[in-house]
């Protein structure tokens, strides 16, 4: 995978957010070197948040955002702030680009004060510095450029990119709970709601990470698995499942063999299982009339059985015996009020970055809603949820002490 094939949830995210007119398009064009952002005298040019993927030297693939002006007023206005807002929860660095000719504003420092509560990195590039004497120097917070002549670019540039840079933790999905030589089965059903021509996101970062610790992927269909289990001459480390099969897989894969699912595992990789292990405790305290939201990072068009929209819905009717109701969101669209919702069950979150899974943890965590996943909500309504969580020996012990 090239860098400009970076999923976007492992790309570092660089918001750009200011007042009207304060040059947050002419920085993001100077700073990337493209045209990203439509640049107008007009005040609030920008009127929705606009991303764009790309290879940012020195600091290698990004996705920089370009946010309407906060400052904006009226009932649109509020509406593009509420949006602007919403960019920070998906923010590893921020930059406030403030008029160096006007200095920073009441509306400027609520911003630097939404940085630092939401513990987002952050740089304040002081534009239209060509309009001030040469041998003023800008304050320690940031630096002076100018979008006009290029002034303070580059200097900008490696500035930020020493705060993009992040530790370098070696996040794996599942390298770490294998050994080199192991065989590990990936059971993926290819179904009309899969991508034409390709695998979906997790598959395919699954079998990158099973190959990088230099064991062995095998790629099945749900119907396949018994017989190539049979064939294989070895048993294989590990079982992986599309959660929807997880009840077939189960029986076709011997007991003796760790199973579990692509959804947890991506869950894990971003930070949350825990949180998705504790919270599926919820679906058996539901009862009739309650509210369920049923979450997905990503936008794509729903086919007749839908695992979110229609298949954990019906699975989760039958297991309960309850009448409930239930919601979606998608992409960007995750409520801020979480109140009305019993429990949420969300995706493994593989488009969204672990900030933003954490900040919808955090929302409801704050908001006292139990917050799960498919994975662990379909291994628990099939009663394998234990077996399903047997490669994480600590979650499984707080589990089974609950």
């Amino acid at each position: 995978m090239g860098l400009n094939d970076t999923p976007a949830a492992n790309r570092v995210h660089i918001g750009f957010f200011g007042r009207r007119n304060a040059g947050k398009s002419s920085i993001v064009n100077a700073v990337t070197g493209q045209e990203v952002a439509l640049v107008s005298e007009v005040k609030g040019t920008t009127t929705d948040p606009v991303s764009k993927a790309m290879e940012l030297l020195p600091m290698g693939p990004v996705m920089i955002i370009d946010t309407p002006g906060f400052d904006d007023e009226g009932t649109l206005g509020a509406e593009r702030v509420r949006r602007t807002k919403q960019v920070l929860n998906r923010t590893d660095v921020a930059v406030l680009v403030v008029d160096a000719t006007v200095g920073l504003m009441d509306c400027d420092r609520e911003m630097l004060g939404l940085f630092t509560e939401k513990e987002i990195p952050y740089m304040v590039a002081y534009n239209k510095a060509d309009l001030l004497p040469n041998n003023e120097k800008a304050p320690q917070d940031g630096a002076f450029v100018s979008a006009l002549t290029g002034r303070g670019i580059t200097e900008f540039k490696d500035r930020l990119a020493v705060l993009a840079k992040t530790e370098d933790t070696k996040l794996q999905i599942v390298g770490d709970l294998i050994s080199p030589s192991d065989f590990v089965v990936l059971v993926t059903p290819i179904d009309e709601a899969a991508p034409k021509g390709r695998l979906i996101l997790p598959q395919q970062q699954t079998i990158r990470d099973v190959l990088e610790v230099d064991a062995t992927a095998i790629v099945v269909r749900e119907f396949e698995l018994r017989e190539t289990l049979k064939t294989l001459g070895k048993k294989p480390a590990m079982v992986i499942t599309d959660s929807q099969v997880f009840a077939k897989v189960s029986a076709d894969t011997p007991e003796d063999v760790q199973l579990t699912s692509f959804s947890i595992l991506m869950a894990r990789y971003k930070g949350w299982l825990d949180s998705a292990v504790h919270g599926v405790a919820a679906i058996d305290k539901l009862q009739d009339g309650d509210k369920v939201l049923i979450a997905e990072g990503c936008t794509h068009h729903r086919q007749c059985d839908d695992i979110g929209s229609v298949k954990i819905p019906r699975w989760l009717k039958a297991h309960t015996g309850k009448d409930l109701v239930f919601k979606t969101s998608s992409g960007q669209g995750f409520p801020d009020d979480l109140s009305p919702y019993a429990l949420i069950i969300h995706c493994g979150g593989c488009m969204l970055t672990e900030r933003e899974l954490r900040y919808r943890v955090k929302c409801a965590a704050d908001q006292n809603i139990p917050f799960t996943n498919y994975g662990t909500v379909i291994a628990a309504m099939q009663g394998i949820l234990h077996r399903a969580l047997a490669p994480f020996p600590s979650l499984l012990s707080e589990l089974e002490g609950e």
